[in-house]
């Protein structure tokens, strides 16, 4: 299994990241993909790479969450460091809480989705209460092989199949699917294996049974677990389909 997204790097692991990284691996975590956020949490990232070459992989960009009147700072930060990035992000747009800095947040998208383009990379995209602008956003950008993840998906399959007529991704599949009348189920049901990748967003959203508390890589066997009940094949089946669609995204150019 690869996690495609997981905060590795934050505090919530401080005081026992190698039993983390040692439970992940012994569940049949072969990689994992740490989305960055800014520039406060890049030297944390830095020394996860280190420590766990091999396994954790690199990302550059500026969440949407930390795009604010300051944000030109950020972006030349991030852009400063994309070496060895297999992927640009976590970026996209977020309108949850706040449209205070919403023009803000559509022009660094815009400009990191151009990042892409210049080093062929993917995208990890992050969207929560913005899939219209998400979608205007993917069609004016737009370029031969724009590609990446939907992360932490909470569309509807309509909003999946327009962003897909302007580049090539998959939706990250995590712990809310475990969610009891979770909407996420009927999406699943109704997308292709080969567009789906695993993650976790650890530490947060820990699938059942863990809901509510510390999430980490290991959990993506109850993912998987409930991937399987709702595509009515076996486990193997969804780890050897989502783990071939992450390494065809973040990993083909080594491999």
């Amino acid at each position: 299994m690869i996690d495609t997204h997981v905060h590795l790097y934050d505090q919530a692991y401080d005081a026992d990241r190698d039993k983390v990284v040692a439970r992940a691996k012994e569940a049949g975590v072969s990689r994992c993909i740490l989305p960055a956020i800014d520039q406060d949490t890049y030297h944390a990232m830095e020394a996860c790479l280190k420590s766990y070459p091999g396994w954790c992989y690199k990302t550059t960009g500026v969440h949407p969450g930390s795009v604010d009147g300051e944000y030109k700072a950020a972006l030349d930060f991030a852009r400063s460091h994309t070496a060895d990035a297999i992927a640009i992000g976590e970026v996209g747009l977020d309108f949850y809480r706040s449209e205070e800095y919403k023009k803000e947040q559509i022009t660094a998208l815009e400009e990191q989705i151009q990042w892409a383009k210049e080093l062929n990379l993917p995208l990890i995209i992050h969207s929560r209460s913005a899939f219209p602008e998400l979608l205007a956003t993917l069609k004016k950008c737009s370029f031969p092989g724009m590609r990446g993840t939907l992360h932490a998906w909470s569309g509807g399959k309509d909003i999946f199949t327009e962003a897909n007529r302007y580049g090539r991704f998959y939706i990250g599949i995590g712990g809310v699917l475990t969610f009891r009348n979770a909407r996420l189920a009927e999406v699943v049901k109704e997308t292709n294996l080969n567009q789906i990748v695993l993650e976790t967003d650890a530490p947060w959203l820990a699938p059942e049974p863990f809901r509510g508390k510390r999430n980490e890589s290991a959990y993506l066997v109850h993912i998987v677990e409930k991937l399987a009940e709702i595509k009515n094949t076996d486990k193997k089946q969804i780890v050897a389909v989502t783990t071939q669609n992450a390494l065809s995204l973040f990993f083909s150019k080594s491999l």
